[in-house]
Order: structure tokens, then C-alpha cells, then sequence
């Protein structure tokens, strides 16, 4: 088992609408009274609003707040700060506001609330990043735990009418936090979930532009980030952004699907995550959005990418992959000219299932619907399992010896079907929503439509040998308190004692072992058989082929046919098994189900209709339910 430290972060976290008015009871919790408010702009006066909530806690206010928290600016805010006599720092704003309320933190000790208006994330973590500390135009970053708000206060509504040329980059810089924590160093089981769901909630967010979802993703992502440290991605971001001056933001949104592209081998859970593309997928996300997507759009020039990668790997961070010059100077090359990352064989499969999909036309939406489902479903099939040229032409060699066999007499297509429980599958979807009927059963191959009419009382095994069987049997209707439905269509079928049908056996003369009848008045239906067997589908066809080479035998549990048809009522297509019988938990066509089992029970003496067999016979009694067509 891999070791690990966890430490839970101190901050205290209060979220939910109109908690922006409760910023003075925050401030006096922490035992401080005089508020240095660094705000920035918003559209809906959010920093005039946390003023007016101060009330007479407010000692200062500082609105020049810049990108990378300049320490020219710091030291200015620093100067006003000291002028007001201010203990405690309230930030309002996105990730600007919050670095220089941490920049004036750690410098002085001051408590601080901050309020994000944005998705940024950096207000749970221990981290700032500064520019100009060593050298002018350089981004250094630094952890403290002085540097950590004690308190942060998510409001929604705040985010509510957040422009999405704001919102999208600042929700993708969130993501990076939650993505980034999945490939750490520092990561542990409690990170990795949280940044799992922080991956849902965001990508679910900006897909749906549900604003609570972003934001508790963007708390989530900002937890991770405190907690498992940083890599690749935001040492790139500092570097291309502190360097170039660029909005942070927009410069994570842009660098992401790239460094999950360069790392994705060596952290699996980033597919878990976001799928088994996922740097095309967040990539994809981005243009869905309408996120920025090339560093070129951002203002970088191509002839600043050397210089960026010698300075990203001069002082890399831990990262999971190595990170090289050439390695991210390339990454860089295709951030900057937009290119879509990721496995570009699935990108073509893509594009092909779709061309496919869409290429179904035609009045019938049912039919589009049906073709387009199977096209895809088919080519994910085929990409899942990764289907060579010769699986896909066994297939196609299967299928046209299954045409070539099948006649009037053999159904291998059905046998097929059956075999792999789709009809079984397509039964239950058919005929489950009668629950009150019942069960039914696959219809086979071995059905023939019109087969003879025949009286009641008659013996369909035409002198078979094999066990007698009386057949007493009634119809009712589930929707009349199982009154009895007199005159239904009852068309029945089963194979001999050795297990086949008359299908099976062209030296038969006529329907054997197959009939139509009638109910009587009181719904009830009686003729003779024999008892049915347990018996193999034929297997000597590409079906049985199949099964030979999976270990699995093609023996049907024995069982009777029955399909019911009356005026007004739906059909039902059903089978009854012998109770005892041979292969009912592993029946080929999987079509056993437990209230179909049922007792042929033992006889002797005369049958009902007189004749007195030589030794024992069979009676079969059943209730079939059928329900009127809805």
C-alpha cells in the first residue's frame, strides 16, 4: 500500500446565497475590527455591496489590483494598509483581489475573508505567486501557511451574470487545480476524490452553464490544489504568464488539454476523470464553451516559445512525467497554434461515427433513430475491443455462412440471436411492462406461421413415441379479474422425445408436434402431446461453431410453446418448462424464467380422454394471463 500524509486545510468555508451580507459577523469571529477591503470590478456592484456589509469594521479600501500580483503593487497597497490601521484583510474579486490580499497577509499577519466573484480556486490555498520578487518580469511562487485565508465566503450569486469570456477561462483554471491534484506527487485518497468530483461539477458545469455546480467545483479544485501541490501545468501557466504579462485565466484554459496530453500516460485516473480522450475532451469542452484555445490568439509570439521552455525547466516542479526542453517546447508549439491534442485516431473515429450517424435520413424518425443507434453502438464495439482487419473479416465470414444455411426450415440468424440473449433481451423490453400477465418467452426458430387449426381433444404427436401428455390449459384477462377469454388463437409447438422438431425432419409428412387451437367458452383448452425433451439447436452450423469454441454447451431446457392471440389483447409468445427437467439454469438461449417452470405432473390409469397409456403419463395444467391492448 502506498503511504501517504494528509493534513485538513484550517480554512473555514461558508457558501450559499447572500452570504456576501454576512461578511461583518465573519470578520468580528475572527476577533478583528478595523477591514483593509481590496475589491475589484463587477457588474453587479459586489464590492460596493461587501462595503456597504462592513459597515464601520471598514478602515480601507484598495481597487488597483493587478494579474500576477506585481510587487510594485504590493508595496503600494502595503503603504495604505499601514496608513489605516487595518488588522484583518476582506478581498472581494477574483484571482487578482485574492493574491494581493495574500501578498499583504503574509507580510503583515493580518487575518483575512475573502470573497470570490470568479472560479480561480487560489482563495483555499496556501500558495501565492508574485512578480518581480527577485527579478523584474519573473513569476516566483511561494507556500506558507500565513498565506492561506482563514475564512473564505462563497456567494452564488456572485458568479450568477459572470460574463463567459470571464467565467469559461476562470472555470478551465479551477479544472487545471482539480486535474493537476490527480497526477501530484502529494496526492492522497481524499484529494483524489475531491478532485474527481471537482472534474464533474466543473465539466458538468460549463457544459450546463449551472453556476453553483462551477463554484463548488472551484472550491473542490482549490482544496486539491492546497492539499497535493502543483506540476507541469502551473509552472507553465506562471512561466508563459508572468513572462508575457497574459491573464492568468485564459493562460491555464489554453495550456490545459496540452499538459494532460503530455502527462495523461502517467496518471490513469485523468481518464477516469474525463474519459478516455480526455485531453481532446477538455479541449473539446473549451471550444464548446467558447474558452480561448492558442497561445497565438492570446497575444504570445512563436519566437517567445524558446525562451518560455528554457525558463519552465530551469526550475521545473514535480511533475509525473519528465519534463525536458524539447518536450515543452513542443507542448507549447501546439498550445500556441491551437492545434486539438490527444489520440488523433480517436479524433478521425469521431468524426467518422458522426459523418455515419448523421448520414440516416428519410421520413421514418423511428428508423433513423434505430440505424444511427446501431451505427454507433457498432464503431464503439469495434474501437472498445480494438477489432483487427482479420476479427472483423471472420465476423463478416461468419455471418455470411449463418445466411447460407439458414432456409426455410432453419432460422441461424434467430439461433444467433438467441444464443447471445438478445431475444431474451428484446422479450423482457417487449413484454415487461404487463407485469400482472404472464411471463413470456422468445419465440425461437422453429415456429411456423398458419400451422394446422385443430380441435380441441386432439393428439398432436401423431402416434410419436414418447411419454403421454394431457394439456389442460386456460386463457383469462388480467383487466377483468381473469374472467376466461373465450375463442383466443392458441398456436402451440415442441420437439419430439429425441429433441427435434418436425422442422428438423424433412422424411416427416405434415405438422407433427405443432397445432392451432381454440379456447372453448370458458376460456379452457385440452388436447394430447407428448412429454417434451430436453434437446441441442443445431449445432452444426457456424451458431454451434460459436459455441463449441466458448465451452458452452446447446442443449434447451424441455419446455412447450405456447403464443396467444385474442381480439382486443395483446399477445403473448411464452413457453412452459418441466419442472425436474434437464439444463434449466443453463438453458443456450437463456429464455428460463422461474414462474415458467412448472409441474408436468405424474399420471397413471386412464387420461381424460379415455385412453389408459401403458404405465405412467403426464397432466399439465396452467393459467395463462393476458392483458387487453392498452
Amino acid at each position: 500500500m502506498t503511504g501517504f500524509v494528509h493534513e485538513p486545510s484550517p480554512a473555514r468555508v461558508v457558501f450559499g446565497p447572500g452570504t456576501l451580507d454576512d461578511l461583518a459577523t465573519e470578520v468580528t469571529r475572527l476577533g478583528r475590527s478595523r477591514v483593509f477591503l481590496v475589491a475589484g470590478r463587477h457588474p453587479a456592484g459586489a464590492a460596493d455591496r461587501a462595503q456597504a456589509a462592513l459597515g464601520s469594521l471598514l478602515a480601507g479600501r484598495f481597487d488597483r489590483a493587478a494579474v500576477h500580483t506585481p510587487v510594485t503593487v504590493t508595496d503600494e497597497a502595503l503603504a495604505a494598509f499601514t496608513a489605516a490601521g487595518a488588522d484583518c484583510v476582506v478581498a472581494i474579486g477574483g484571482g487578482s483581489q485574492i493574491g494581493l490580499s495574500k501578498a499583504l497577509a503574509v507580510r503583515t499577519g493580518a487575518d483575512q475573508v475573502v470573497v470570490p466573484t470568479t472560479y480561480s480556486g487560489s482563495e483555499c490555498t496556501a500558495v501565492l505567486g508574485e512578480l518581480g520578487v527577485d527579478t523584474p518580469g519573473v513569476k516566483t511562487t511561494r507556500t506558507d501557511p500565513a498565506i492561506r485565508p482563514e475564512t473564505v465566503v462563497y456567494d452564488p450569486t456572485l458568479v450568477a451574470d459572470l460574463p463567459s469570456q470571464v467565467g469559461v477561462p476562470s472555470a478551465v483554471n479551477a479544472l487545471a487545480h482539480a486535474v493537476e491534484a490527480l497526477w501530484s506527487v502529494d496526492r492522497d485518497p481524499l484529494t483524489d476524490a475531491a478532485a474527481l468530483e471537482s472534474v464533474r461539477l466543473l465539466t458538468a458545469g460549463l457544459r450546463d452553464g449551472d453556476t453553483d455546480a462551477l463554484l463548488r467545483g472551484a472550491w473542490l479544485a482549490g482544496t486539491c490544489l492546497d492539499r497535493a501541490g502543483m506540476a507541469l501545468q502551473h509552472k507553465l501557466a506562471h512561466t508563459v504568464g508572468g513572462t508575457l504579462d497574459l491573464p492568468h485565466a485564459p493562460t491555464h484554459a489554453v495550456l490545459l488539454p496540452h499538459v494532460i496530453a503530455h502527462n495523461a500516460a502517467a496518471a490513469p485516473r485523468i481518464a477516469e476523470a474525463l474519459g478516455p480522450d480526455p485531453a481532446g475532451a477538455v479541449y473539446d469542452l473549451l471550444v464548446a464553451a467558447g474558452g480561448p484555445t492558442s497561445l497565438a490568439a492570446l497575444g504570445v509570439d512563436e519566437a517567445d516559445l524558446d525562451r518560455l521552455a528554457e525558463q519552465a525547466v530551469a526550475r521545473p516542479y514535480p511533475n509525473p512525467v519528465p519534463v525536458t526542453r524539447d518536450g515543452v517546447r513542443a507542448l507549447l508549439g501546439r498550445a500556441w497554434a491551437g492545434e486539438r491534442p490527444g489520440d488523433p485516431v480517436r479524433a478521425t473515429l469521431d468524426a467518422l461515427t458522426a459523418q455515419v450517424t448523421a448520414s440516416f435520413g428519410g421520413p421514418d424518425e423511428r428508423l433513423r433513430t434505430l440505424l444511427a443507434g446501431l451505427a454507433a453502438t457498432l464503431h464503439g464495439y469495434a474501437r472498445e475491443y480494438d477489432l483487427t482487419q482479420d476479427e472483423w473479416q471472420t465476423a463478416i465470414d461468419f455471418l455470411t455462412r449463418a445466411g447460407h444455411v439458414t432456409d426455410e426450415r432453419r432460422q441461424e440468424f434467430v439461433l444467433l440471436s438467441d444464443t447471445l440473449g438478445l431475444s431474451s433481451v428484446v422479450d423482457v423490453l417487449t413484454n415487461s411492462r404487463t407485469p400482472d400477465t404472464t411471463s413470456s418467452a422468445v419465440l425461437g426458430p422453429f415456429y411456423t406461421d398458419g400451422p394446422p387449426e385443430l380441435d380441441q381433444g386432439t393428439d398432436v404427436s401423431a402416434g410419436k413415441k414418447g411419454t403421454p401428455l394431457w394439456v389442460d390449459v386456460v386463457v383469462t384477462d388480467t383487466d377483468t379479474d381473469d374472467e376466461p377469454v373465450p375463442g383466443a388463437v392458441v398456436d402451440i409447438w415442441q420437439s419430439d422425445e429425441d429433441g427435434f422438431y418436425d422442422l428438423q425432419l424433412p422424411e416427416t409428412e405434415g405438422p407433427v408436434l405443432r397445432g392451432r387451437f381454440r379456447t372453448d367458452d370458458a376460456g379452457r383448452l385440452r388436447f394430447r402431446s407428448i412429454l417434451p425433451a430436453a434437446y441441442p439447436i443445431p449445432a452444426d452450423g457456424p451458431v454451434g461453431e460459436m459455441l463449441d469454441a466458448t465451452g458452452r454447451h446447446p442443449f434447451r431446457a424441455p419446455h412447450l410453446h405456447f403464443l396467444i392471440e385474442a381480439p382486443g389483447h395483446r399477445r403473448l409468445i411464452t413457453q412452459l418448462f418441466v419442472a425436474g427437467g434437464e439444463h434449466l439454469d443453463s438453458d443456450t438461449v437463456f429464455g428460463v424464467k422461474d414462474d415458467l417452470v412448472v409441474e408436468f405432473a405424474p399420471r397413471t390409469g386412464p387420461m381424460p380422454d379415455g385412453v389408459e397409456p401403458d404405465g405412467e403419463w403426464r397432466l399439465l395444467e396452467f393459467t395463462f394471463r393476458i392483458a387487453r391492448d392498452r
